[in-house]
C-alpha cells in the first residue's frame, strides 16, 4: 500500500527534457477546419491557442496540506477517530489529493453521490456543471461508524495505522450498494471486478467531508518518480511550449497499432495549423483485473516503445494515472476524459469499447463497442474537450507493418486481439514482424514467463523499470 513521505525529485526516463518551472509560449492565434465527419460537437471550427485548456471549475482543487502545516495538522490527526483506507480507497484518496477530480474537494457527500449517480455531473454554486460519472467514496462499516459518534472530523489512516488525512465536516449516510452497481454498470450480475474488490463487502455506510493530506502519496515501489499530478503536468506542458495536448489512456503494453494512432493523430493536429501538439501517454495505474499486465510491467513496456524509437520521446510525456480502473464502460469513460482535461488535455482519443469487459456471466461484451465514443461527445460538463475516434488499425500483410484497415481489401488484414497477442507472449512465439517493437515484446513474454516460474496467474512482486 502507498505511504506518505517527503517528495523528491523525479528522474525523467519518459520526459524529454527535466521538468522545470513553466514559461508562457507565443504561438500565433489562427483558425482552422475540422473534417466533416469528426464525431466531436467543437472539431468543426475552434481557434489554436498556446494556453492551455482550464480546469473543471476554473482551478485545480489540490489538497495536500501546505509543508508549514504538516506538523500541526498531524498533531490534531492523532486526536480523532480513525477510518482505516484499503489499497483502492487509498487511490480514491491520492486522485482527490492531486485535483484530478477537481472541482471536487473531498469524498462524495450525499448529494454529491446522488448527482453522479444519477446525472454523470455535479452542479456548482454557480450554476454551471462539470461532468462526474463515477462515484469517489469511501464506506464505513458499522462499528467505525459507532466509534466515530458525534465527531464531525475523523483521521484517514493507511494499513499501519498511520494518519495520512483528515476529513472534515463529515457527512454519513447510507451506502446503496445495488442501485450503485446497477447505475454504474448497468448490470447488477456477480463477477464485476471493481464491484467484488470495492462495493459487494465494503461497509454498509459512506461517508463524506472536506480532504486534507497530510503528504503527497508516495508507492515506494520504483515508480513514484513516473506518477506527475495534474499540475506538475502543466507545468512541463507549458515549458515544452504545448499548443495542443491528446491524452491516450491505456491499461495494455503498447502495441505499433497504438503508436500509429498516436502519430497519426499528431499529424491531424499539425494539419489542423497547431505547431507543436503533445501527446499524454498516460497508463492507468491504481487497481486492475487480474489478468491485466499489472503497472511495474507495464511501465517497463513503455520505456522500450520510447526506446526504440517508436514513439518519438520529444512529443511525448508518458506519467501514470493514479485511478483505479473500473471496467464500467460509457459511464467510467466518461471519468477518464474528465481527468484529463485537469491534466490539460484539450483532445481525447477514444476507442473501441473504452473501458469495457466481457460480460461477467454470458460470452458477449458488456456494453456496445461504439457507445463508449458516442457518449463522450454528447457527455455533460465535456463540451471543451475534443474527441478524437480511433481509426480501427490492423497488420496489414502485404506490407508487414500496423496500418489503417482498408475494407476493399480486407483479405489483407490480420486482427490480432489482446487474447491472441497474450497467447502468444505465453508461449513464447513470437507476432508478425511490425506487430510490436523487439524489446516491448520480449518484457511481454518475460511476463508471462514470470508467471509459469511462479505458478500463479498474476505476478504480485515489482520489476525493476
Amino acid at each position: 500500500m502507498a505511504s506518505m513521505s517527503t517528495v523528491f525529485p523525479k528522474p525523467t526516463t519518459f520526459l524529454s527534457q527535466p521538468l522545470a518551472k513553466s514559461h508562457k509560449s507565443d504561438f500565433a492565434t489562427a483558425s482552422v477546419s475540422f473534417p466533416s465527419n469528426s464525431r466531436s460537437r467543437s472539431l468543426r471550427s475552434l481557434k489554436v491557442r498556446a494556453a492551455l485548456i482550464e480546469p473543471d471549475g476554473g482551478k485545480l482543487v489540490e489538497l495536500v496540506v501546505p509543508e508549514p502545516r504538516r506538523r500541526e495538522k498531524k498533531h490534531e490527526a492523532a486526536d480523532l477517530p480513525r477510518v482505516k483506507l484499503t489499497a483502492v480507497g487509498l487511490q480514491w484518496m491520492h486522485v482527490l489529493s492531486e485535483g484530478w477530480a477537481s472541482p471536487l474537494r473531498g469524498f462524495m457527500r450525499e448529494s454529491e453521490f446522488l448527482q453522479t449517480l444519477h446525472f454523470n455531473s455535479l452542479r456548482l454554486d454557480d450554476g454551471s456543471v462539470v461532468n462526474m460519472s463515477v462515484p469517489i467514496v469511501l464506506a464505513i462499516d458499522d462499528e467505525q461508524k459507532a466509534l466515530i459518534g458525534e465527531s464531525k472530523r475523523v483521521a484517514l489512516v493507511d494499513s499501519d495505522d498511520n494518519p495520512i488525512a483528515i476529513l472534515s465536516d463529515i457527512e454519513i449516510y447510507k451506502h446503496p450498494k445495488e442501485e450503485r452497481i446497477a447505475r454504474t454498470w448497468g448490470t447488477t450480475a456477480p463477477g464485476l471486478p471493481y464491484a467484488e474488490e470495492a462495493i459487494t463487502n465494503a461497509g454498509n455506510w459512506l461517508i463524506g467531508g472536506d480532504l486534507e493530506v497530510l503528504e503527497p502519496v508516495k508507492y515506494n515501489d520504483g515508480l513514484d518518480r513516473f506518477r506527475f499530478s495534474p499540475s506538475e503536468l502543466r507545468s512541463e506542458l507549458e515549458r515544452r511550449g504545448a499548443d495542443a495536448v491528446f491524452a491516450f489512456q491505456l491499461r495494455n503494453p503498447v502495441h505499433n497499432g497504438h503508436a500509429l494512432l498516436m502519430t497519426d493523430t499528431r499529424r491531424r493536429l499539425l494539419e489542423m495549423g497547431y505547431k507543436n501538439p503533445i501527446l499524454l501517454l498516460h497508463p492507468l495505474g491504481g487497481f486492475t483485473k487480474a489478468d491485466d499486465v499489472p503497472l511495474s510491467w507495464r511501465m517497463k513496456q513503455h520505456e522500450k516503445v520510447l526506446e526504440d524509437g517508436v514513439l518519438d520521446p520529444e512529443t511525448t510525456v508518458v506519467s501514470i494515472f493514479p485511478s483505479p480502473m473500473l471496467y464500467a464502460g460509457p459511464t467510467e469513460v466518461q471519468w477518464h476524459a474528465k481527468a484529463r482535461i485537469n491534466a490539460g488535455a484539450n483532445f481525447y482519443i477514444v476507442g473501441r469499447d473504452p473501458a469495457g469487459m466481457g460480460h461477467p456471466v454470458e460470452k458477449r461484451d458488456l456494453y456496445d463497442a461504439d457507445h463508449g465514443k458516442k457518449v463522450l461527445s454528447m457527455a455533460p460538463g465535456l463540451e471543451r474537450l475534443n474527441i478524437l475516434p480511433f481509426r480501427v488499425a490492423a497488420y496489414d500483410k502485404t506490407q508487414g507493418k500496423m496500418a489503417f484497415f482498408d475494407p476493399s481489401r480486407a483479405q489483407d488484414f490480420l486482427f490480432i486481439s489482446g487474447t491472441k497477442m497474450r497467447g502468444l507472449a505465453k508461449n513464447k512465439e513470437s507476432p508478425p514482424d511490425g506487430f510490436m517493437c523487439p524489446g516491448g515484446w520480449k518484457v511481454l513474454v518475460d511476463y508471462y514467463d514470470s508467471l509459469s516460474v511462479t505458478g500463479s496467474t498474476r505476478l504480485p512482486e515489482k520489476v525493476p523499470v
